[in-house]
């Protein structure tokens, strides 16, 4: 399978390496390899990254099995303002198996026409101008990575490598990909659905945030009773200052805070075919019933729907 990523003068390095590895990693220790990987670029050569470090690339042409655009900054408007590019992407990628973007990657892809109709995801930083400028495309702003179809788009930067390993098991299954994450020594594979905004790191950058200690002990502690009262005992904290600083270090009540840990928690169980009680007890919300109501509150559908659609 060939598979082709375009770069350009001043791309995201890791959007570009991030995948480029998986994929190499998928050939390590095969007689034959899987993938024909190749970066390509507008001109060919030598292409200086974001942070300088420059990578070879082919010129751009030819059909590839599976096509991925690197997100970047100023380097990327001057790509996609090159009528080449444009016509090269609007020729090839309707061609391929599956062809997408890596961050703002998805803004190349948009202006040669070919997300129109398309749920995409890009940086959460430019979902917003995304969807302005592309009123024909739908932004999914919390995933990591969406697939519609035989789009698939990321939001950017790490997430790159969680898309790539997604499409090594669509190629490989789950073994291989699971294999090279524990190569690539990573603490988990994220699923697409999984949020952008993780509630740990968004207590631990907060401005003002010191309950990243807090947060861990949470996410250890889901089936325990997590109020006020509890989380303010242990912050060693009163009950009103500990509401005051939590919500303005992290944006969220403590209530709201927790059942968002919960049905992430949840989210995931789900998706590994755990019982719909067993997770109710396990993520803290006592009955099935209770699980259910917040999670279609919060994710827009039943937990049994989501657990037949991302279920392994």
């Amino acid at each position: 399978m060939r598979i082709a990523i375009l770069a350009y003068e001043g791309c995201q390095l890791l959007d570009v390496t991030g995948p480029a590895a998986v994929f190499g990693a998928a050939n390590e220790g095969r007689t034959k390899p899987v993938y024909d990987l190749e970066i390509l670029s507008p001109d060919g050569g030598a292409v200086v990254t974001n942070c300088g470090v420059a990578v070879h690339s082919r010129k751009i042409g030819g059909q590839p099995d599976t096509l991925l655009v690197a997100g970047g900054s100023a380097g990327l408007k001057a790509a996609m303002k090159r009528e080449d590019v444009r016509r090269w992407l609007r020729k090839a990628a309707p061609k391929t198996r599956r062809f997408g973007s890596v961050c703002t990657g998805a803004f190349m892809l948009a202006a040669a026409g070919l997300l129109d109709g398309k749920r995409v995801a890009t940086h959460w930083s430019s979902c917003q101008r995304l969807a302005e400028r592309y009123p024909a495309l739908t932004v999914d702003a919390d995933s990591l990575y969406v697939v519609d179809g035989k789009v698939w788009t990321s939001a950017g930067v790490t997430t790159g490598i969680d898309m790539a390993l997604a499409l090594v098991e669509a190629d490989l299954g789950a073994a291989t990909a699971n294999l090279i994450a524990r190569h690539f020594v990573l603490y988990a594979r994220r699923p697409g659905y999984q949020s952008q905004f993780s509630p740990l790191l968004q207590a631990q950058t907060a401005a003002e945030a010191p309950f990243a200690g807090l947060v861990d002990w949470m996410l250890d502690n889901l089936d325990k009773k997590l109020d006020v009262p509890a989380l303010a005992g242990r912050a060693g904290l009163s009950e009103r200052s500990f509401y005051r600083k939590f919500t303005e270090a992290t944006g969220k009540t403590p209530a709201h805070f927790v059942e968002g840990l919960r049905l992430d928690a949840a989210r995931t169980l789900l998706a590994r075919g755990m019982p719909l009680k067993a997770i109710a007890a396990s993520v803290g919300l006592r009955s099935s019933a209770r699980l259910g109501q917040a999670f279609e509150r919060r994710f827009g559908m039943a937990p049994s729907l989501f657990r037949e659609m991302h279920a392994a």
